[in-house]
């Protein structure tokens, strides 16, 4: 198995990325639709692309099952951010922790006020944000889905009409992220201008799913991911994160889409 990374700038900023975990002879297929994937985003074509091609030791490549799926329905991004909220706070995210992570991401939560091209570390108590570089952040590397895996969550993502790349990709990440050490919850919103939908994912409740946790329009996006700061050694969680290699092979449930209510959902 190989693992295949894209990386790719417009502007001196990050612009997209890919993650596969292959076969050797599925290797120039993954580069090259990563490398069709930059030149063609709905951002523009990229000016840098880099890729990185790493052979993996099979005995290292841990396996899992995706989390369970639900999608909450909320009017519009005021909405969703408030049932967001408090479903973090049930999840035992502090009040602190949910405040840096809205308020960052709101106004961009890298030095310069831009997005920040992997997630924020936030303490799950004090809201610290514990990432060792503030502008580049965590990103979580090395993780994919089997062959058999991925025709099987099309085929249930169809039911809801969710099949989409940008869905399926976060769903993978944030089934990684989940396993980490550590991790109790994690936030997220796109930086795209025309996708308005987020989630909120955890090892407890699984990957709930907002139609809108931000504006049209709105090119600000990231993510959150909220740590017991004081239970783990910073350095397990980023070697976890960045480095282990996990291969999804099973998928979980989709559960019926729930209204959710200013009561609770």
């Amino acid at each position: 198995m190989y693992s295949v990374r894209m990386r790719a700038r417009r502007h001196a900023r990050h612009h997209s990325g890919a993650e596969r975990l292959v076969p050797g002879d599925a290797v120039d297929q993954a580069a090259a639709a990563m490398v069709r994937r930059a030149m063609n985003h709905s951002r523009g074509r990229a000016e840098t692309i880099e890729l990185a091609i790493e052979e993996l030791d099979s005995k290292q490549i841990e396996y899992g099952v995706l989390p369970d799926v639900q999608t909450w329905q909320v009017s519009d991004f005021h909405q969703g951010r408030r049932a967001a909220a408090n479903l973090l706070c049930s999840l035992g995210v502090g009040p602190a922790a949910v405040e840096t992570a809205f308020a960052d991401m709101i106004r961009g939560a890298a030095p310069d006020g831009g997005n920040m091209r992997g997630a924020m570390l936030v303490d799950v108590h004090s809201g610290c944000r514990l990432e060792p570089d503030p502008a580049r952040g965590v990103r979580v590397s090395r993780m994919d889905l089997s062959t058999e895996a991925r025709r099987n969550l099309s085929r249930v993502l169809q039911q809801q009409d969710l099949d989409q790349e940008t869905v399926r990709e976060a769903l993978v990440l944030a089934a990684k992220v989940r396993m980490a050490p550590g991790i109790v919850a994690e936030l997220c919103w796109s930086d795209d201008p025309d996708y308005t939908a987020g989630y909120v994912a955890s090892p407890e409740r699984g990957y709930i799913r907002f139609p809108h946790l931000k504006p049209r329009g709105d090119r600000r996006g990231g993510r959150a991911f909220f740590v017991r700061g004081a239970c783990v050694p910073l350095n397990a969680l980023l070697d976890y994160l960045q480095l282990r290699p996990i291969l999804f092979d099973r998928v979980g449930h989709l559960h019926p889409p729930q209204f959710w209510t200013e009561s609770g959902s």
